[in-house]
């Protein structure tokens, strides 16, 4: 796949997007690679081509919250500093090799100034990751821990058999041990 396949659905003039995948730069990273750490300044939004990503915060306690995974056409960051030019208050960490694009945030404004239709597809893949973060943020105020997981298999069907448990655990708000509960009642039904 190239940087051109990444916007085959928005209409633009092949000069366009020749800038475009000009800027997007490929990048590789392995299982257990740290993209982006605590603290750390976010220069750039990635674009996953392969792989699947694990992005968390740890509280002072030490406990970890997956707040995303990220997996085949999503797109990542640590989007408070990314937006805010503050430092990194999450983690992304590769659970497996990965292939990615990135772009810093001034070449993006400036070709989504330049380019309308760039502005409106990013536009809408911003509006698409908030509508995902506010159901994921309901669920986690109103259903179940049965039903977050029912939900979660629902939405990435091919992401369990990748990440460990406790990785799921953590982005379901749960324990291992509360997950395995729930598989064992599911598979006994």
């Amino acid at each position: 796949m190239s940087p051109a396949e990444i916007f085959k659905g928005i209409a633009i003039s092949p000069a366009e997007l020749d800038l475009i995948t000009a800027e997007f730069k490929e990048v590789k990273y392995k299982k257990g690679d740290i993209i982006l750490d605590l603290g750390d300044t976010v220069k750039y939004q990635y674009y996953v081509q392969s792989g699947c990503l694990r992005t968390f915060f740890i509280d002072e306690k030490d406990k970890e919250y997956t707040l995303q995974f990220g997996i085949k056409d999503w797109w990542v960051s640590d989007y408070t500093a990314y937006f805010y030019s503050r430092k990194a208050i999450m983690t992304i960490e590769c659970l497996q090799d990965a292939t990615l694009y990135r772009m810093s945030r001034p070449r993006l404004e400036t070709l989504c100034r330049d380019i309308p239709a760039l502005e409106t597809f990013m536009r809408k893949k911003v509006e698409g990751g908030f509508s995902m973060l506010q159901k994921r943020v309901l669920s986690i105020l109103s259903d179940s821990a049965e039903e977050r997981y029912l939900a979660f298999l629902a939405d990435y069907p091919e992401i369990e058999r990748i990440v460990k448990n406790y990785h799921i655990a953590s982005y379901l708000g749960i324990t291992t041990e509360s997950l395995s509960r729930i598989r064992k009642k599911l598979a006994r039904q």
